[in-house]
């Protein structure tokens, strides 16, 4: 498999640490929707990332969708959605959340960055978005007991919520203190400190 995606986007490096969680080999194609996006294209017209190329030469877009074809890869009880409700549906809309959050953060930093005049309604709206989302994820985060989100074990839930909160803060520095939402700062601080979510980082880098 081949993984198209720089890691300084939430939606790729969420995939890139399933694969390397999962065990599945797969090749990194760093790759910049700005700066490549003529290498990308040929795979993918929507120059989004991620972009993941199966070994059949199959192309899977959009990280949910590429997770859940990664989940149907192995045994029930490894796959990281829980399989039976009510389990499955509240880790779906937990990710489901925190990659919203992530995609507004994406906007606004656009809006702040590729236009002269940025729209102070559209801003003023992502923020909105952003914090109304981190309010409702700090207080499921809050009521549960164990070590991760959902059991003893990590789930896509819990690396869609620190990919989504690695980013917001490298691309938008002070925007919100998260002293204000600490279930979700230890959450975030206990995932990146370990090895694959090391491994599978980057630092953010702006568009040219």
């Amino acid at each position: 498999m081949i993984l198209i995606g720089q890691y300084d986007s939430p939606f790729a490096r969420r995939v890139g640490i399933t694969l390397v969680l999962y065990g599945i080999p797969f090749q990194h194609r760093p790759w910049s929707t700005f700066g490549d996006a003529d290498k990308i294209r040929p795979y993918n017209p929507l120059t989004r990332v991620p972009t993941l190329v199966l070994d059949d030469g199959e192309v899977l877009i959009d990280s949910h969708l590429i997770l859940d074809y990664l989940d149907s890869l192995v045994p029930a009880d490894q796959a990281m959605f829980p399989r039976t409700e009510p389990s499955r549906h509240r880790a779906l809309k937990v990710a489901a959340l925190a990659t919203g959050m992530a995609d507004k953060a994406v906007s606004l930093f656009y809006e702040q960055r590729l236009h002269t005049e940025m729209s102070g309604m559209w801003a003023d709206r992502c923020r909105v978005q952003i914090v109304g989302v981190l309010d409702v994820l700090e207080k499921d985060r809050a009521a549960q007991t164990g070590e991760f989100w959902f059991g003893d074990r990590i789930g896509h839930a819990d690396i869609a919520v620190a990919t989504a909160l690695r980013f917001l803060n490298d691309a938008h520095p002070g925007l919100v203190d998260m002293a204000g939402f600490p279930a979700l700062a230890w959450h975030a601080a206990k995932l990146e400190v370990l090895p694959v979510f090391k491994t599978i980082a980057q630092e953010f880098v702006a568009p040219a």
